[in-house]
């Protein structure tokens, strides 16, 4: 009788030549390695997503500036000339003299605060205003974040862009509208509003 002799199972062992992986120096230098070319690449992306933002931001600024010169030169130029225009004017031959710039600015009827704009009623009122808010009050801090509008408004009758503090003709008014965007760029509007 022949004995069947049982075969066990054998375990086979793989040897240290055999096992796959990364040893902890080369993990190191591979984190080292991506955070070289990450900090490369996003120093060539942030430039090109900069000069991106400043483009909406040019538009944005073009849209504000342009809205608020269109309201401020729709009104009367001064508060002793004719609303409408045509009738009389300031300055003239009987007529009451127009606003000096010491008194420009809106009057004590129209404290300029946002719900009062409404109420100017000639270019000399917007002067000094910086509040981000349409004609009819509603603020526009939503819509433009992070903008600021300043208005200026000087005498100026020869058109040289000074303020005339010697020239008593007061035939013209130089509005000046300048629009700072969030990243601190100026864009500056102006215009003349002349007595007629």
């Amino acid at each position: 009788m022949r004995f069947k002799q049982k075969l066990s199972p054998t375990i086979i062992l793989p040897s240290k030549a055999s096992q796959q992986g990364f040893t902890l120096i080369e993990i190191i230098v591979g984190i080292v390695v991506l955070s070289i070319a990450f900090s490369i690449f996003t120093s060539l992306i942030y430039p090109l997503a900069n000069q991106s933002a400043k483009q909406v931001h040019q538009i944005k600024a073009a849209e504000l500036g342009q809205s608020m010169i269109n309201e401020i030169i729709a009104k009367a130029f001064d508060d002793n000339s004719d609303m409408s225009g045509g009738i009389y004017r300031c300055g003239e031959d009987g007529e009451a003299e127009c606003t000096k710039e010491i008194e420009m600015g809106a009057e004590e009827s129209e404290p300029g605060e946002l719900g009062n704009r409404e109420q100017f009623d000639d270019v000399d009122d917007y002067n000094n205003l910086s509040i981000m808010a349409n004609s009819l009050g509603d603020s526009l801090n939503d819509i433009y974040v992070g903008y600021q509008i300043n208005v200026q408004v000087i005498n100026d009758s020869d058109y040289d862009g000074d303020h005339d503090e010697d020239d008593n003709e007061y035939t013209a008014k130089l509005i000046t509208v300048t629009i700072t965007t969030p990243q601190d760029f100026d864009f500056v509007f102006a215009v003349y509003r002349a007595n007629f």
